[in-house]
This record gives structure tokens, sequence and C-alpha cells, in this order.
């Protein structure tokens, strides 16, 4: 099984993490932010990713600290998960509508870390998520996974079912790419190594 579990405290934050890639979409996760967790549980139920997570950072702040510190957690977990990626698909792609809201989400696990990030959201806040951190978890995410990460919302007015479809979508494109295809267990670059 593809499973690791992080640890990380901080003057900030104090999370643990356990990540089941190949799990059943169960999500036991308590970040302080319900909004935020109701996102990883939609993550998980749609990656079919195992996760426990439990989060005490400083909220009377702000999110900031806390949502970029479990995109730091969750990607260096997806990374040790993965370990050698021997077999893996690689790549993956997924159009996720939600309602009137739809975004394209494009990953690939090439061991280099890169963001695009082209959303636009019309409300600061979503119940208690400050919207601006999003983009912070997801470049802590892909920068600590290594993974190249597409995120383009193409059209949308709700800011609740933009940033719903991209967690969906985020956690149906890295399903698809941490699928194992190659049962000669050969490693998806003409490199040898991602």
């Amino acid at each position: 099984m593809r499973v690791s579990t992080i640890n990380r405290k901080t003057t900030e934050t104090e999370i643990s993490i356990t990540l089941n890639l190949d799990g059943h979409g169960i999500c036991n996760v308590d970040s302080g932010i319900g909004f935020f967790d109701h996102m990883l549980v939609l993550f998980c139920k749609h990656g079919n990713f195992d996760i426990n997570l439990t989060c005490s950072g400083d909220l009377q702040v702000d999110n900031h600290h806390t949502i970029e510190d479990i995109g730091i957690v969750m990607g260096t977990a997806f990374n040790k998960a993965l370990g050698t990626k021997i077999g893996i698909k690689r790549y993956g792609t997924f159009y996720c509508p939600m309602d009137e809201a739809l975004s394209r989400i494009c990953v690939d696990l090439s061991g280099r870390n890169y963001l695009v990030y082209d959303v636009t959201l019309l409300r600061d806040m979503v119940g208690e998520l400050e919207t601006d951190s999003l983009r912070e978890f997801f470049y802590a995410f892909a920068s600590n996974s290594q993974i190249n990460l597409h995120i383009n919302n193409l059209y949308g007015e709700n800011t609740h079912h933009i940033v719903e479809s991209i967690f969906k979508g985020l956690g149906r494109a890295l399903r698809e790419a941490t699928e194992i295809i190659d049962i000669n267990g050969e490693i998806p670059s003409t490199k040898g190594i991602l």
C-alpha cells in the first residue's frame, strides 16, 4: 500500500496527517475551518484517497498559516506515498462541472514542481475560509508533492461552486495520475526517473 504519515510542528501550526493513496475516499479532517474541511472531504472522495488530518493553527490571526501549512504537509505526504512512482500513469486531467461553474485540472507527477492558478473568485470569504489562502494551499501542495499542477477555472459565478469544482477535479485528476497501469514496473519517463 502507498501510505505515508507526516507530523509537522511550528510556532504557527501543529499538523498530523496519514494519507493512503489506495484508499476508499474516507476523510477525517479537522483544520478548524469548516468550509476547508468540506473541500478536503470532496478531494478524498473523488480521489479515492484516505486521509486522517488534524491541525491546530493560529486561526486567531487568519487562515493563511493553517491552509498553507496543510498544503505543505499534504504535499509532503503525497510525495512520500508515491514512492518510486513505478508503473503509475503519471498524467491526469479532469474537467469538473459544478452547476454553473467549470474547472479544468491537469497534473503531471513529474518530480518537478510548478503551479498555474488561473482562478478568479468573486468573494473574499466562503464560510470562514479566506479565499486568498487557496492559491497558497495549491502552491504549497504542488511544491511539496513535486508535481506540475494547472488549475483553470473556465467560468462560474458562485464562489462556493468554483472552489468545489476545483477540489473535486483535483481529486479526480490525481486519482487518474496515480493509477498503476504498467504491471512490468516501468517509470513513465524517458529519463528513467521522476
